[in-house]
């Protein structure tokens, strides 16, 4: 039985519970989102492209908030999107791996780690260019759980859940860097009374959340506000959704089988990876790859540093930090798993889709050119991630079998692993 200090150990059973509940959901979004991204290119490099773009670019809403479809998509249905993360957020560090130190320190090196090396590859390369541009040093950074799931859905079907799970906590804790980058370094000129609105927003829903108050006729409203609020103040609109998870409460009362955040995640996720980000994908992949020369557009210090940071960055910094942190910490990697499954799992972690997206388009909208150059090599670098990812899970595969024969085994039929039931301090 491995102990608690054991790096990517099985987790507990109820944690087992939760994570492959998340992970169902984001493998089926997914797939939709390599669908959407894949129609959205299609369509924006066929004969009918000018509808594409016409598409995306008509302006609905009311008169005092008309918006482009693809700003909608961004702002509004991506709000939905990370109220989920912020719920996930929330749920990691109160009872998932991010609530214990021990346990916590090792992948989040790893999310920092990759994160760190891949803006800095990024970085390096744009600063020393005559043409390179520095502002989208923080597209590289985010991962996309959703799209890295899809990849182990074909290549990884054994994967063992500790490493799902190690995944998982990769990407929730790189989307909080990547919330954090967003609100303080890709916001506009900031109106302080829009900001105390959405302060009055977020304490009103604390104290909902405290009195037990469970009306929607009370929290669509509330949110909806918020949103407005934040939208209005200049920081990113998404922001208001991650605060909101985070508020959320994730502990059961006594006699409650789901708490709010488990209640509200369950409805909602499947609605944020089915449909919000698909369609944001949608919105925004769409790039004219006939009118701008791929190889051009690819040989860019932009492209170049999208590319290289996902590629190389993010997987050697989630490696080199979790190995350094464990070594520092004394954690010891939790049989029978070795670090060249983390070396897969960081591969994956250069698969970067929705997050980076939105922060090209936050960072280039102004320059057509240079977000076609961003997009294009998200698309380009996050493929070549997958694809490496999967040639490395494939020569893993028969040994990930042997493992899920034991994590997987129900002799009795209660629905219980039996390796549970043999080890009743887990």
């Amino acid at each position: 039985m491995t102990t608690p200090e054991d790096f990517l150990a099985r987790p507990s059973l109820r944690e087992r519970g939760w994570i492959l509940e998340q992970l169902r959901n984001e493998t089926v979004g997914g797939v939709l989102l390599l669908i959407a991204a894949a129609v959205a290119l299609i369509w924006a490099n066929s004969v009918w492209s000018d509808t594409y773009f016409a598409f995306v670019q008509t302006e609905i809403g009311p008169p005092w908030l008309s918006l482009p479809i693809s700003a909608w998509a961004a702002d509004a249905l991506l709000a939905v999107f990370f109220f989920v993360v912020g719920l996930e957020l929330k749920h990691e560090f109160v009872l998932g791996s991010l609530s214990k130190p021990a346990r916590a320190a090792v992948p989040i090196a790893g999310a920092l780690g990759g994160m760190a090396l891949s803006a800095a590859i990024f970085f390096l390369i744009n600063s020393t260019a005559v043409d390179g541009s520095t502002r989208g040093w923080g597209i590289p950074m985010a991962s996309d759980i959703a799209f890295g799931l899809a990849v182990l859905a074909v290549v990884g079907r054994r994967v063992p859940v500790a490493l799902r799970a190690f995944l998982l906590t990769l990407a929730v804790v790189n989307d909080l860097g990547a919330i954090v980058v967003i609100g303080i370094f890709y916001s506009s000129s900031f109106s302080i009374w829009w900001i105390l609105a959405c302060i009055a927003c977020f304490a009103v829903y604390w104290f909902a959340q405290r009195r037990r108050i469970t009306s929607v006729y009370l929290y669509v409203p509330l949110a909806l506000l918020a949103w407005i609020s934040m939208y209005e103040s200049g920081i990113h609109a998404t922001i208001a959704g991650v605060v909101l998870g985070l508020l959320t409460r994730v502990r059961n009362d006594p006699g409650e089988v789901r708490s709010p955040a488990d209640r509200v995640g369950h409805r909602l996720h499947p609605l944020s990876a089915g449909f919000c980000v698909p369609v944001f994908a949608f919105c925004v992949v769409g790039v004219s790859l006939t009118s701008i020369g791929l190889s051009e557009v690819l040989a860019t210090p932009i492209a170049l540093g999208v590319i290289i940071g996902l590629v190389v960055g993010q997987p050697i910094g989630v490696v080199v930090a979790s190995w350094v942190v464990a070594r520092f910490t004394k954690a010891s990697l939790a049989a029978p798993l070795v670090w060249l499954d983390v070396a897969a799992i960081g591969l994956l972690a250069g698969v970067g889709f929705t997050v980076p997206l939105l922060i090209a388009e936050v960072a280039y909208g102004d320059s057509p050119l240079e977000l076609a150059a961003a997009k294009t090599a998200i698309l380009a670098g996050s493929i070549t991630s997958a694809l490496l990812a999967s040639a490395l899970l494939v020569t893993r595969n028969r040994h990930f079998s042997a493992i899920a024969l034991v994590e997987e085994r129900d002799e009795d039929g209660d629905g219980i692993p039996d390796v549970y039931q043999q080890e009743p301090g887990r």
